[in-house]
């Protein structure tokens, strides 16, 4: 059946006009993004079957590509389930933050939900004050990580610039194991050498896994 032969009480739209949010399940929620079905599926048959088949929270972590492959989702509407995928982890990064730092798992914290679905590696650098304060956390390079692409005055610079007197190092492994490879020891030794030089303390490099990590203070 069309959206449009549907009872009133029954269409999403006027659903969420009435009743509020609150009242619509998953499916009708994505309905509502989605807007239109395809021929012989309604939106809403639509969204239960984009919700049985892939989960709620997988469908919003697929890449364009893969969203696109699937029956019914174009460009434009793999562009707006994106889209609030993207919001989603904005508005969680959002939220209340450890204030201080005193371990690496205040790091994991911090990260978790920012790095844990990545499908690249992210390499950033998280700025503290003289108290281990968070000032801020600058991300450095997107994608393979390699020492030949990591510039120690990306990472210093903004230190400087923010008045940091410690830097902590952080990128998350896309495969979930947060195991170390050669070559993020190798980065963590060549930063923390020029931390000493300019006389800013590389306090640590931790490595985001899908639900664990690496430190190499706690390592070393």
């Amino acid at each position: 059946m069309r959206i449009k032969d549907l009872p009133k009480s029954s269409k999403p739209r006027e659903r969420f006009i009435e009743k509020g949010a609150d009242a619509l399940s998953d499916a009708e929620l994505l309905a509502l993004i989605l807007r239109t079905g395809i021929k012989g599926e309604n939106v809403i048959e639509m969204s239960n079957r984009l919700i049985s088949e892939y989960g709620l929270d997988k469908l919003f972590h697929c890449s364009l590509e893969e969203l696109q492959k699937i029956k019914g989702i174009g460009e434009n509407k793999a562009i707006q389930i994106l889209a609030i995928g993207e919001i989603k982890k904005r508005l969680n990064s959002l939220e209340v933050k450890p204030i201080r730092i005193s371990f690496a798992e205040d790091v994991f914290n911090y990260f978790h939900d920012k790095l844990k679905d990545e499908k690249q590696e992210n390499f950033f650098v998280l700025l503290l004050d003289t108290k281990n304060k968070i000032i801020k956390d600058i991300l450095i390079t997107k994608g393979i990580l390699d020492s030949s692409l990591i510039h120690s005055r990306e990472i210093f610079n903004p230190a400087i610039r923010h008045s940091a007197s410690k830097i902590i190092l952080v990128h998350n492994h896309p495969s979930g194991d947060s195991t170390p490879s050669q070559e993020d020891l190798e980065i963590t030794e060549k930063i923390v050498k020029v931390g000493e030089e300019l006389d800013i303390k590389v306090l640590d490099h931790v490595v985001i896994g899908r639900d664990n990590y690496w430190s190499w203070k706690e390592e070393n």
